[in-house]
């Protein structure tokens, strides 16, 4: 109780903290609006309430980073708003090249496994991707990348507790284009890009992008002699935009992603039993003896109508379709031994459809609307434990149907004064397979085309469904101390859905066969945005409340492995950030963000395999990926160069201290880290050609994205450690026709 009280403390002053800066904000409402060379918040459009909105209108903390500010910053993939946005990580998964694990506020998922659900909810435009793999996407042919941050339960449904990350894609233009881009760097990276669009009419456009991303590994294989940390994606994008009628535009799109990377098995942390399984000087070389094989494949298409009703009512339907495949290995020992290696295949399709009714009288505006989900997730891996003599073999797949109707109101109450309402209630029904078992001799399972025979132990097999309904509710509040500047209150709660453990042992944990169950999240925030001269910022202090919160872990037990996903109570986080952008002279621009996270379980129900007992546990763990401060500071000099603009942009973000998992583990964790980059983008006076020259990490700084821990005799003590991307320096030239 302590505790807890002394976080209502701390949100209390941090809370009188923001109020007492709104003060001094309100006081100067009166100032001379922002100058000529200050990016005004106004101007900045994002759609976070599924319509076209000032920034600086939205009561929700959104950050929105433009084409423009990524190529300056030299971002490559989505994998940088981790960098940029405050109390976020953004990361690739563990054991894997393009599956994305995001986590906001401390709040998101780490497991990709097939029928769990993530926490932080991704859309390509408007359409939601189910599954995370595939999903570090690659930025080309964008229009901007918004992070919405606490839950987004009313507007963007189930599994956005955390918040949602919306990858805006560029509409084509009127006119003919074609962009060529290349670029060359470090470790043999050779990026090709082509975008354009061409109209056939005067109302029908047709466009695509295709993009190819090439490198070298960053360590290698030291067993194989392959790559280790490579890149080989190849990735496609058609549009098609035709409007029939003054009154009707539709929108079709296409996007395929291919990632033939090698995989990557991770770097053995600390000794094992023989010399292949010693721990290796370069963090990126590995010694794994299950091979180099990895392939993941992701696509879809939609449909988008938008129909003008009248004056003041606009209806929109957006149809997609996506699926995705993935047949990949991790060797976690790290050694040419079978003793635990970790073949698997993923596969996952999903069917969406989405009503909108839009409407903007005078002092009302909204969106209401109907969304519809029906999705299939299956796999199977094989834990070959070589020291035990047998391999555990385990499949399972999960069917979503998920039915929401949502509704969300801005009210002009006054010409300053504005209430939001929003409300939905959403209606899972999930169906669970799950099969486990033990079988004879250190190969791959039947399950995975290994030689067939006859289990010696069914450790679990069983099939069941159940459903899941929540309604999730937000209201905000918000006035306009000037036409500049605007405060918010708001409170509003997320959901992610429940399900079924796909590696559960029934044996170990018999009461996984019945599922788990959804968790919530409840935030209460404030906040201040706006515009004041040089200055543009946007601030707010929030206070969450996470209740029967999921938590997956697997440990080891004897010469198996227990799988546990739990609802093990809750806990409270609570904060503040801070985004700004200040004109420092007509020359000169700095960028800030700042996010401060004080996160702690107030209470953890663990299953004790030892005493088959539940127990309170809440003292021993901490949430994984909930660092306490989180920063970024970038300065940008834009002058003339050559005839042309040159564009000068050193940053360096900060990352406090985080751990891989609720159990807090020294070998693993990792410890507070800086990122040094720096770029430099010149822009011919026609636009027509761009050079920039981008160095990222150029400290060389070592830090760990992820990890997995399986200490003891069977498993060789395999404890192994992911890392993200050394020093790299990368040139490209980009031409526009």
């Amino acid at each position: 109780m302590g505790l807890r009280m002394n976080r209502y403390i701390k949100t209390a002053l941090l809370a009188g903290a923001a109020w007492s800066a709104l003060a001094t904000m309100a006081a100067a409402q009166d100032a001379p609006p922002p100058t000529a060379e200050a990016a005004d918040v106004g101007d900045v459009i994002v759609t976070a309430r599924r319509r076209d909105e000032a920034l600086k209108d939205v009561p929700i903390s959104v950050s929105a980073l433009g084409a423009e500010r990524l190529e300056e910053t030299g971002a490559t993939d989505i994998t940088a708003l981790q960098q940029q946005t405050p109390n976020a990580t953004v990361q690739v998964a563990r054991g894997s090249n393009s599956t994305l694990i995001s986590f906001i506020r401390g709040v998101g998922q780490q497991d990709p496994l097939w029928g769990f659900e993530p926490g932080v909810g991704l859309y390509i435009d408007d359409v939601y991707v189910a599954r995370p793999q595939g999903a570090v996407l690659d930025i080309f042919d964008i229009e901007r990348i918004e992070v919405l941050r606490g839950p987004q339960g009313s507007l963007y449904g189930r599994n956005t507790v955390g918040g949602a990350i919306k990858y805006v894609t560029s509409r084509l233009s009127q006119d003919p284009e074609l962009t060529l881009r290349g670029a060359y760097g470090s470790y043999n990276q050779i990026d090709l890009l082509a975008s354009g669009s061409v109209p056939l009419a005067d109302n029908f456009r047709v466009g695509g992008a295709v993009a190819s991303y090439q490198r070298d590994g960053f360590g290698q294989n030291l067993n194989t002699g392959a790559e280790h940390y490579d890149k080989d994606v190849l990735a496609g994008r058609l549009s098609a935009e035709w409007e029939p009628r003054d009154d009707m535009s539709i929108r079709l799109a296409y996007d395929r992603v291919e990632d033939d990377s090698n995989p990557r098995h991770g770097h053995r942390e600390v000794a094992g039993a023989t010399p292949a399984g010693a721990v290796l000087p370069g963090v990126y070389d590995t010694n794994a003896g299950i091979g180099d094989d990895n392939s993941v494949m992701t696509q879809g298409a939609s449909a988008t109508l938008q129909l003008d009703l009248n004056d003041h009512w606009t209806f929109k339907s957006i149809t997609a379709w996506r699926e995705g495949e993935t047949d990949t290995v991790i060797d976690f020992d790290n050694t040419p031994a079978p003793t635990l290696d970790i073949p698997a295949y993923y596969a996952d399709d999903q069917l969406t459809q989405e009503f909108q009714f839009l409407f903007d009288y005078d002092r009302i505006q909204g969106v209401a609307g109907f969304f519809y989900l029906d999705g299939h997730a299956e796999g199977a891996f094989d834990t070959i434990l070589g020291a035990a003599g047998f391999v555990i073999g385990t499949a399972g797949s999960v069917d979503t149907e998920s039915w929401a109707g949502f509704a969300d109101v801005n009210l002009d109450l006054t010409e300053r004064l504005h209430l939001g309402l929003g409300v939905r209630y959403t209606l899972d029904d999930k169906q669970g397979t799950v099969f486990r078992a033990n079988y004879a001799g250190a190969t791959r399972s039947p399950l995975l085309g290994g030689a067939p025979r006859a289990p010696t132990l069914v450790r679990t097999d069983y099939t069941n469904e159940k459903d899941f309904s929540q309604f999730t509710p937000r209201v905000a509040l918000s006035f306009d101390l000037s036409d500049d500047v605007t405060t918010y209150a708001s409170y509003s709660q997320g959901f992610k859905s429940g399900g079924f453990d796909m590696r559960g042992d029934a044996i170990l944990t018999p009461d996984t066969v019945d599922g788990y169950d959804p968790e919530t999240v409840d935030s209460w925030e404030i906040g201040l945005k706006g515009a004041l001269d040089r200055l543009t910022f946007a601030a707010s202090v929030f206070y969450n409340e996470y209740q029967d919160q999921q938590v997956t872990t697997q440990v080891p037990a004897g010469a198996g492995i227990a799988s546990f996903v739990d609802n093990v109570g809750q806990s409270t986080l609570s904060g503040a950030e801070f985004e700004g952008s200040l004109v420092l002279t007509d020359n000169l621009t700095a960028n800030l963000a700042v996010g401060y996270l004080e996160a702690g379980f107030d209470e953890f129900i663990r299953y004790n395999l030892a005493t088959a007992a539940y127990e309170d546990i809440s003292d021993l763990v901490v949430l994984q990926n909930a660092p306490e401060w989180t920063g970024y500071f970038g300065l940008t000099w834009r002058g003339d160069v050559a005839g042309g603009e040159l564009a000068v942009t050193p940053s360096v973000s900060y990352r406090g201290d985080s751990s891989m998992f609720e159990f807090p583990n020294p070998i693993l964790d990792q410890q507070a880290y800086s990122l040094v980059d720096l770029s430099v983008v010149w822009t011919d006076p026609t636009d027509r050609y761009t050079l920039g020259l981008h160095g990222k990490n150029l400290t060389d700084e070592t830090y760990r994205v992820g990890g997995y821990n399986f200490p003891g005799a069977f498993f060789d003590n395999s404890i192994i450690g992911f890392y993200g991307p050394p020093r790299t320096v990368t040139a490209s030239l980009q031409v526009k026709f």
